[in-house]
């Protein structure tokens, strides 16, 4: 049951919807010793999430010329240069708060391609799992609460 919580928790912080899995994560890790296991179930479900978020990007610019679409073109060619500046490496960042989950749309409504997109992002997202569980490691063996 933790581990299907975790990745529903995992994905769910991975799209543009609130969440957080870090919490989550680091207290089942101070409850258990497979943190293997854990670690690769929130980063699996967080690239999943993230995924969710290109796939909308993709498809999102065919709404663009419909007056509720919340980005103008002057908005979407400054997005357009920004994410090209930074370019495909950006998506490192995509585990990043606030600005992690539209990079990971951006990344699809610029059609990045999915390779590149898959690679980097969960490179990213598995690194910060990974910072997630060392800390959550060491404060068990400090036996500190979490």
């Amino acid at each position: 049951m933790s581990y299907f919580t975790l990745f529903i928790s995992a994905l769910v912080s991975a799209t543009l919807l609130p969440g957080s899995s870090e919490v989550l994560l680091g207290f089942l890790v101070s409850q258990s010793n497979t943190w293997f296991t854990l670690w690769l179930v929130a980063t699996v479900g967080n690239v999943l999430g993230s995924c969710i978020n290109y796939v909308l990007g993709w498809q999102v610019l065919r709404f663009k010329d419909k007056r509720w679409f919340p980005v103008n073109d002057t908005q979407l060619v400054q997005a357009k240069a920004r994410f090209k500046r930074y370019g495909k490496w950006s998506l490192l960042a995509a585990w990043m708060p606030i600005i992690g989950d539209p990079l990971t749309v951006f990344a699809g409504v610029f059609r990045l391609q999915f390779g590149w997109f898959l690679i980097l992002t969960t490179i990213g997202k598995a690194a910060r799992y990974a910072m997630v569980i060392w800390f959550a490691l060491r404060a068990v063996e400090l036996s500190m609460p979490i």
